[in-house]
């Protein structure tokens, strides 16, 4: 038996609804008997079933239904689409210990130190600190700056190694673009 589409009675409903395709094609392509598409035909099953359409669920393509309309012994098939599928957590605010307060900001300037191409923005988006905050520590006017202690973010759990990477990787990009810029403007 064949992967069906989602809701199957919902789009056998939509099929036999709209297009010319065979009882028995449509229930191959639902996983439904043939009587159950005769009966959904009949108006005997299916009573109350909101037709689902499987174009729109991409499920099917338009030139797949017309290519099974024109023959009838060419069976549907299902239109597999590769899913992203990523959860994504929503941030909720924590109790942050006071012995992991000063991690944020001996990171920035971990991060400052070693990668001084990240802009404060990616550095914020980073560890979870403010632009602001950032800017004052890479001009040396943050409140407590004498008592920073650059550290590694990644040891502090305060971001992944790929995050950095693909911040650093970014940043060398821009970087780059504006130096060809600048040589482009002293060239002409």
């Amino acid at each position: 038996m064949n992967e069906g589409p989602l809701m199957p009675k919902a789009t056998a409903v939509w099929l036999v609804e709209n297009t010319t395709i065979t009882f028995k094609q449509i229930a191959d392509f639902c996983n439904l008997h043939e009587l159950e598409i005769k009966g959904i035909a009949d108006g005997d099953v299916a009573k109350g079933i909101k037709a689902v359409n499987p174009i729109l669920a991409g499920q099917l393509t338009r030139e797949e239904i017309e290519e099974s309309s024109k023959d009838s012994s060419r069976p549907l098939k299902l239109t597999k689409k590769s899913l992203d599928i990523r959860s994504k957590e929503k941030k909720k605010s924590k109790y942050i210990p006071l012995s992991k307060r000063q991690d944020r900001p001996d990171a920035t300037l971990w991060l400052i130190k070693n990668y001084s191409q990240l802009s404060d923005g990616q550095i914020g988006k980073l560890i979870g600190s403010t632009k602001g905050t950032i800017a004052l520590i890479r001009n040396r006017n943050y409140w407590n700056f004498s008592n920073l202690n650059p550290r590694d973010p990644v040891a502090a759990s305060l971001c992944s190694q790929l995050d950095l990477q693909k911040a650093i990787d970014k940043a060398n990009r821009r970087v780059d673009r504006e130096k060809k810029k600048i040589d482009k403007e002293k060239s002409t």
